[in-house]
């Protein structure tokens, strides 16, 4: 029985094979920072009030003028389609069933204009990878002109973390094939039987036109993170003049920085260590969110990501300022176990444990939560 996030986990790990498992829940160096994110959330008590009026409660927020049933949404995660194929159009799907909106990351397996298509009426961001600035300009072009809602530029991965798990598995573009894969994907048969008549992924945003999926070479610098270093603070000028819409920063977790990006113009910042996989040393998401909320004092929305496997971690970010919070890995889980309907009954999940946690602590709305502005 799949009673929570946990229990998911488990049984993706057994439906995957390990190449894969690995890549979805692996983490920089020593794994600290993502042990960190969730041991961090599971210090932090919130103080109930009692003798309140819970009959109704409200579980929505409005962000950037669109209205999220949940304060949660899916945030961007490579290679989907390695999970499920079609990954990315599966979550989508579940995210807009769920009235939330859904993150395509550059590093997708399905073209943006694809996954519109699936969800013409879905809340999709478009997340950016700068790799090379004429590639990045043609991605946010075609973002804008297919009705993604949001940018959300992701600056912590000036290079790749230090991913020994890959490196163990050998996983490379393009995948090579060695007795020990084979061995893996023997061990997985339900898996195997559903990619094999697609093939290996690609991604698929790397070229303007749906003709082809990019050079090797580029297919290869995407998966290793190597970046455009040379993008600093005046470069969002550039961006600015590209994108129409709300930008935003993911991976911000210093309070100098959060307000450098208010007095650059940034429409939100996602305070995110990427799931511990980039710096081991960095602080829990979690820790690093109040800094960054009183850095902006109220100026701009602050997100975060990091740790989330529970609906009362969604109220815990949420009571220490934040508008919403993001999550990847859990609804990876679920699309490994079940495809779109495994993905939604994880978003179901969170979503019912946050309505007993808003019961419990006594507040009838996102606004009520003890700590949170607002709360009283």
């Amino acid at each position: 029985m799949l009673l929570n996030i946990e229990d998911y986990r488990r049984r993706a790990c057994s439906v995957l094979p390990r190449f894969v498992y690995d890549y979805v829940e692996g983490s920089a160096d020593d794994g600290h920072c993502m042990r960190r994110n969730a041991g961090d959330l599971s210090s932090i008590e919130l103080t109930p009030r009692v003798l309140r009026d819970t009959t109704q409660i409200d579980t929505s927020v409005e962000v950037f003028g669109r209205k999220w049933a949940l304060p949660v949404g899916i945030a961007p995660t490579g290679l989907n389609s390695l999970v499920r194929p079609e990954g990315d159009r599966l979550l989508a799907s579940a995210a807009a069933g769920a009235g939330i909106p859904f993150s395509l990351s550059t590093a997708s397996n399905m073209r943006l204009e694809d996954v519109r298509a699936a969800v013409p009426g879905g809340m999709l961001w478009m997340q950016l990878y700068v790799m090379h600035r004429e590639m990045a300009s043609q991605i946010v072009e075609r973002a804008q002109k297919d009705d993604y809602q949001a940018l959300v530029l992701t600056v912590d991965v000036p290079v790749s973390g230090n991913r020994e798990l890959d490196m163990r598995n050998g996983f490379r573009m393009p995948f090579r094939p060695t007795p020990r894969l084979a061995w893996d994907l023997l061990s997985h048969p339900g898996w195997s039987l559903r990619m094999a008549p697609r093939g290996a992924p690609d991604f698929a945003n790397l070229t303007p036109s749906g003709s082809g999926a990019g050079s090797t070479s580029m297919q290869a610098a995407l998966l290793a993170r190597a970046m455009d270093r040379s993008l600093v603070w005046e470069s969002l000028a550039w961006l600015r003049g590209l994108w129409k819409g709300p930008l935003l920063l993911k991976g911000v977790l210093h309070a100098d920085d959060a307000r450098m990006a208010v007095d650059h113009g940034i429409d939100g910042l996602i305070v995110s260590n990427h799931g511990g996989r980039q710096n081991d040393a960095s602080p829990s998401a979690i820790s690093a969110l109040p800094r960054v909320v009183s850095a902006v004092g109220g100026r701009i929305p602050v997100f975060m990501d990091g740790g989330i496997r529970r609906g009362g971690d969604v109220a815990k970010a949420l009571a220490l300022g934040a508008t919403a919070v993001f999550v990847g890995r859990p609804t990876l889980y679920g699309l490994a176990v079940g495809g779109q309907q495994g993905a939604a009954a994880v978003l179901g999940i969170l979503a019912d444990e946050l309505v007993r946690s808003m019961t419990l602590l006594g507040a009838t709305n996102v606004r009520d939560l003890p700590g949170s502005p607002g709360g009283r």
